[in-house]
């Protein structure tokens, strides 16, 4: 039995270290350390549903449906087709995202000020003009909403459809509000700080979404030509399959992704359901006390 118990271990502390280099990069574990492990006051205390979130595998499909919504703003697709790499250099970009998030959620108040405003710094860089003459820029507070709205919004609704433990309402209201916070360091004006307010903010952006080719050839990217190992590949297909599944019916229909929603139930939520239990138990997340206390 115990034999067993060390290859399981064994087997989990390998498969778990690739997950966290491929996600993380090579110093994942050493950043993860240095993250949760600085003394010193937070953002967020360690009650907060910020952490919850954030600090579970439903998070790997929540990013997955955030990027694919956030690509049907014109503007938001042309900042980054034209100048984040993203094809050249996926899993560096993935990396970065994932340690913002990482230091704003977790780290010291210092370190999420600092990584903030580091990020500020490369959007005030950021500007160009699409293909049809439209100007654009990073660190428009109108484009940053849109980015911050996507991705709150499938944040939670990836968490609360495959969470380990999934919010209450006044839970869910509450991460909105969390994350209001780092929306407004980034320079978002007025971010939503309720699901009302939140739903209310991504109805009024529908009429300046579209796909244009940039955000189709991004989507057939990400689910169909992803830069994942081959014995990756299933998993990742589940994956990209629940992420899918989380976007309104008129985004997948611009998208061009085709989807079987009698399907979903069945098949597709259920083993999206199972990958990410796998994947909590290869990553099981730290234990939410943290030194220090809220700033």
């Amino acid at each position: 039995m115990g034999v067993l118990s060390d290859g399981s271990s064994a087997l989990r502390d390998r498969i778990g270290g690739a997950i966290l280099t491929r996600v993380a990069g090579p110093d994942g574990r050493l950043n993860r350390e240095r993250i949760h492990g600085t003394p010193g006051p937070r953002w967020f205390g360690p009650d907060r549903p910020v952490r919850r979130v954030h600090g579970d595998a439903s998070m790997f499909i929540g990013g997955l449906a955030a990027l694919l919504l956030q690509s049907l703003h014109p503007l938001a697709m042309a900042a980054v087709a034209g100048h984040s790499g993203f094809r050249g250099d996926p899993w560096g970009r993935l990396q970065r995202t994932s340690t913002f998030l990482a230091v704003t959620t977790y780290g010291t108040a210092g370190a999420a000020q600092q990584a903030v405003d580091r990020v500020r710094a490369v959007h005030r860089t950021v500007r160009g003009t699409t293909a049809d003459g439209q100007e654009y820029r990073a660190d428009d507070p109108r484009l940053l909403c849109w980015v911050h709205i996507a991705e709150v919004d499938c944040f939670l609704r990836a968490h609360q459809r495959y969470g380990a433990r999934p919010l209450d309402d006044a839970g869910c209201d509450a991460y909105v509000a969390d994350m209001a916070r780092v929306g407004a360091a980034l320079g978002v004006l007025d971010p939503p700080t309720d699901r009302a307010a939140l739903e209310e903010r991504l109805a009024a952006y529908r009429g300046e979404l579209r796909a244009t080719p940039e955000a189709r050839s991004t989507a057939r990217f990400l689910l169909l030509r992803p830069p994942v190992p081959l014995i990756a590949r299933l998993p990742y297909g589940v994956l990209a399959a629940n992420a899918v599944s989380l976007l309104p019916a008129w985004a997948t229909r611009a998208l061009r992704v085709p989807r079987l929603p009698p399907a979903e139930g069945v098949c597709v939520r259920p083993l999206g359901t199972a990958v990410t239990a796998g994947i909590r138990w290869v990553l099981p997340p730290r234990d939410a006390a943290q030194p220090g206390s809220e700033a």
